[in-house]
């Protein structure tokens, strides 16, 4: 799973605007031929990242360049079953990324099309938000 090498706070607020607003970074095919442009804001976790990748790499048959756009850096924390109120935050229990619509999140080129768009569609839907798919704008 992905996960940061180093942080220099272990816990973090929720926050309340990371998800605000469309995404104005990252919205444009700059790697390959083809992405998957999200439609939504959601916070993706690092598992639903790796699951998407697996089944990018699985239907191109490892025949495709594949780059991830994104990167869980968001620590989120939960606090153990029965615990009483107080007693501080809980652990960390997995990592997010935060995505705005309009980002792009995979990035596919080496193969034809239509096996680009059949591939990032399955991994579209190992995601929790809609998604299209787009191609390289000149």
């Amino acid at each position: 799973m992905l996960a940061p090498k180093k942080q220099k706070f272990r816990k973090e607020f929720r926050g309340r605007s990371a998800l605000k607003g469309k995404a104005y970074r990252g919205c444009y095919v700059s790697f390959g031929d083809f992405g998957l442009k999200a439609l939504e804001a959601a916070e993706i976790t690092s598992r639903q990242i790796e699951a998407a990748r697996r089944t990018i790499t699985h239907h191109t048959k490892r025949g495709a360049k594949i780059w991830i756009r994104i990167f869980p850096h968001k620590p989120i924390t939960i606090k153990a079953a029965e615990t009483p109120m107080g007693s501080g935050k809980g652990s960390v229990d997995r990592f997010v990324a935060t995505v705005k619509p309009g980002r792009i999140l995979f990035e596919v080129n080496g193969v034809e099309e239509s096996i680009a768009k059949e591939a990032l569609q399955k991994a579209a839907q190992k995601l929790p938000i809609k998604c299209k798919f787009v191609g390289k704008t000149v």
